[in-house]
């Protein structure tokens, strides 16, 4: 269980105490709904701005409108993290990807290496270009796009698996950099 004296990260940046009341209240329904406060809220606790742009941010993309599933943007999330080799974002996304797709494999693959997994040429085609994001953006060019297009996806989806992939990047950096711990209760999860 996640000790709440526990820093979540290597830094000596003390959550703002007393939290306001949104943020303590933000806090609440992650505890009730998830059984706990995600380290990386934790961390940018120490800024509430930081915070609240970081979770605007996080809600607008992994949980607002799209035609992407939850599932598609969390392999996304997990695919790039992968890539990244972010060890909050593996384990924290890992466990989203096992509990929301229903198979422990699937996260365990998606979390090593996502060509292993067992995946629809859709899923394929999402990975593949999510992947281009993280380690090669500069290339991309219309063939890249066209590619998606053949699989069923949108424009707006496009800018949707961009949005995602781009927000990971820039996510896994900062977990890496400041040695986010992820939550013990996502080891366990949906396995």
């Amino acid at each position: 269980m996640t000790d709440p004296k526990t820093p979540p990260t290597a830094l000596d940046l003390p959550m703002v105490d007393p939290l306001p009341d949104a943020t303590q209240k933000y806090f609440d329904i992650c505890q009730e709904k998830l059984g706990l406060v995600p380290n990386v809220l934790r961390a940018y606790a120490f800024d509430i701005d930081k915070l609240n742009a970081f979770t605007a941010m996080y809600n607008d993309l992994m949980l607002g409108d799209s035609e992407l599933s939850k599932l598609e943007r969390e392999m996304i999330a997990v695919a790039v993290s992968s890539i990244n080799r972010c060890w909050y974002c593996l384990v924290a996304h890992g466990a989203a990807v096992r509990e929301l797709s229903g198979d422990p494999v699937l996260g365990e693959r998606m979390a090593f290496n996502w060509r292993t997994a067992e995946l629809d040429a859709r899923q394929r085609a999402m990975l593949a270009f999510a992947e281009k994001v993280t380690t090669a953006s500069y290339t991309i060019e219309e063939p890249d796009r066209a590619a998606l297009r053949e699989a069923g996806f949108s424009d707006r989806d496009i800018f949707d698996i961009a949005s995602v992939a781009a927000f990971f990047n820039m996510t896994n950096r900062v977990a890496s950099a400041v040695a986010m711990a992820p939550n013990p209760e996502y080891h366990a999860a949906a396995r």
